[in-house]
């Protein structure tokens, strides 16, 4: 990720304004987060650390977090040794990815002192560690003995060591020439990563940028770069240095066309092209609480949901193979038409034979010609009973035909059904619509229903979308909302839209009486298209048509409806659109 030593540069002039604030209240949400609240002159602030591995960063927030009933051991330590303190100083070593928050503090004895918070954002080895005016760990987040590191260890009562560091150029501090000369100095390799040996602080997609700029996107090599190329390198090199130092920077989130945030940056970024979306935010602070929120919030959801993702794909696994054994009985049931023709024919020639025959020679008076055709006999039977055997069979596969026929439709109906949850489920985005997910499984019987005296949460409202015209356009957020959003909300004059032949929302336009223009219909079907299993395709299916023309069957599983004068459209699901007409 790319919360690197320059990027904490940046973070750190946005925290200096909260030097001078009174440190009020002191959380810890999680085992590796704490949320310090201060009192400054423009107000109260959040600021929010976190030594976790996969997210570790330091940053003012604006979100609320829930916190434990019972503070953790390392909450109380903070709140003893902070508690009403005051942030005098915001400290980086270069472009070391460690930022020092001073609080002069007032010690158990009465004395003012100078408590520091070390906050180590380096990937798997990030932590939270306390200072004592002498200099020695009070305590972390993350104890570190020598078991985890021989070459630094982070205990109470050791003496604070930085981290191990390499001898690497600061760029906003180095001059071009000793740039370019360390540049070629070093090992041939791909340009790229030469430059994250060659200067402290930066992330590979910074040094992917300067290299995509020097290169106008070929490779490079730092071994062979020629002087046109490593001037415009030096140039790009400049250039950051120049936003960073100014604070005119461009606080960039990268996500792809579906949604998902991948990288951050303090610059614009060009070297992803058209495969990446780019969304801008005022400040540092902003960037990575919007960035590490919604991702934090994404995998949360995720987690919760594991134990329904693995119900659904064993659920969809048990069905289909249930399916699949049917279908072979039903390609068995075909013989019936030949158990009735033995049973003709042994009846017809019941003259001829007797008990103990084993075989029937006879002519086949259905068939042109009359062929000969051999019927097996049981000798233990008489032609009465071996009669009666055919003709029974041929009623046990004219039974089994009928209840296999409905038994794979059932089956079929239920896949659809288990698609479609499954479908919700991937677009889920909160807790609530996880628990509406299960209510819905729990009332189908696919999930043992929970005896608790709580009452279930409210279900969120439909999403909520507006047309360019003008337009409300309501999408469903589970099967159940979309009963209630096409057969109770929706008057009989709105849209209805769903994607043909493939799991998703319902969705409605809201017409109030008037006839929507056809751009509102293409971007009702895009929003549909996209809230759908479809919403990776070039194209899909979309079938509309006013909602008085929609029914549930009697007896339907939620969701399932029939509609009839509907027409098609078909259109490429754009996430851009999608977010843009969202309310």
């Amino acid at each position: 990720m790319a919360l690197d030593g320059a990027f904490l540069y940046a973070v750190r002039r946005e925290l200096e304004p909260l030097i001078g604030g009174r440190v009020e209240k002191i959380h810890q949400p999680s085992r590796e987060e704490i949320v310090i609240s201060l009192r400054t002159r423009e107000g109260g602030k959040k600021l929010f650390i976190s030594a976790n591995a996969g997210s570790a960063r330091v940053h003012i927030t604006e979100k609320s977090v829930d916190n434990p009933q019972t503070p953790p051991m390392f909450c109380m330590l903070l709140r003893k040794h902070l508690g009403s303190g005051k942030l005098v100083g915001v400290r980086q070593d270069g472009l070391e990815r460690i930022l020092f928050l001073d609080f002069e503090c007032v010690n158990e004895l009465g004395d003012v002192v100078t408590i520091t918070l070390a906050c180590e954002i380096m990937g798997r080895c990030s932590n939270l560690i306390v200072i004592s005016p002498e200099g020695r760990v009070i305590d972390s987040i993350k104890r570190v003995d020598s078991e985890m590191s021989r070459e630094r260890m982070v205990l109470p009562g050791m003496e604070y060591t930085m981290p191990p560091r390499d001898d690497r150029l600061n760029f906003l501090t180095a001059e071009p020439e000793e740039m370019a000369q360390r540049i070629r100095s070093g090992e041939s390799r791909e340009l790229s990563k030469a430059l994250i040996r060659t200067f402290e602080g930066i992330s590979p997609v910074l040094a992917r940028e300067w290299t995509f700029f020097a290169g106008r996107g070929e490779h490079l090599e730092s071994g062979t770069i020629d002087d046109d190329r490593l001037g415009r390198l030096i140039f790009a090199i400049k250039r950051t240095k120049e936003q960073l130092l100014s604070g005119d920077c461009c606080f960039t989130a990268v996500c792809t066309r579906d949604g998902m945030l991948k990288d951050l940056s303090f610059i614009r970024l060009s070297q992803f092209g058209n495969l990446m979306i780019t969304k801008e935010l005022p400040g540092a602070c902003e960037l990575l609480d919007f960035f590490y929120s919604e991702r934090d919030a994404a995998a949360r959801t995720k987690q919760r949901a594991n134990d329904l993702f693995r119900l659904l794909v064993n659920l969809t696994d048990r069905t289909e193979r249930r399916i699949s054994v049917q279908r072979e009985e039903l390609a068995a049931c075909g013989e019936k038409d030949s158990f009735k023709l033995r049973g003709d024919l042994v009846s017809a020639n019941i003259y001829r034979l007797k008990k103990g025959d084993t075989m029937l020679n006879a002519e086949n008076f259905y068939e042109e010609g009359s062929p000969v055709v051999e019927i097996e006999l049981d000798p233990r039977k008489t032609p009465s009973q071996n009669a009666q055997h055919y003709y029974s069979e041929y009623r046990k596969c004219v039974t089994a035909e009928e209840v296999l026929t409905k038994q794979i439709e059932k089956g079929t109906e239920e896949l659809a059904y288990l698609d479609s949850v499954f479908d919700a489920l991937t677009r889920a985005e909160t807790g609530n619509d996880i628990t509406q997910l299960r209510l819905e499984l729990s009332g189908q019987g696919y999930l043992r229903s929970q005896n608790s005296k709580a009452k279930p949460p409210k279900a969120l409202p439909p999403i909520e979308y507006r047309s360019s015209d003008g337009f409300t356009i309501l999408v469903g957020r589970n099967n159940a909302q979309n009963d209630q959003l096409t057969l109770k909300i929706a008057e009989k004059s709105d849209i209805w839209l769903h994607t043909q032949g493939i799991a998703g929302s319902h969705t409605v336009i809201v017409t109030g009486g008037e006839t929507p223009p056809d751009r509102t219909i293409e971007e009702a079907a895009v929003i549909a298209a996209v809230n759908s299993r479809g919403r990776g395709a070039n194209l899909v299916p979309v079938d509309y048509c006013p909602a008085r023309y929609v029914r549930k069957p009697s007896g339907a599983k939620p969701g399932k409806v029939i509609f009839t004068n509907y027409k098609t459209a078909f259109v490429r699901p754009d996430t851009e659109i999608e977010n843009k007409l969202k309310v």
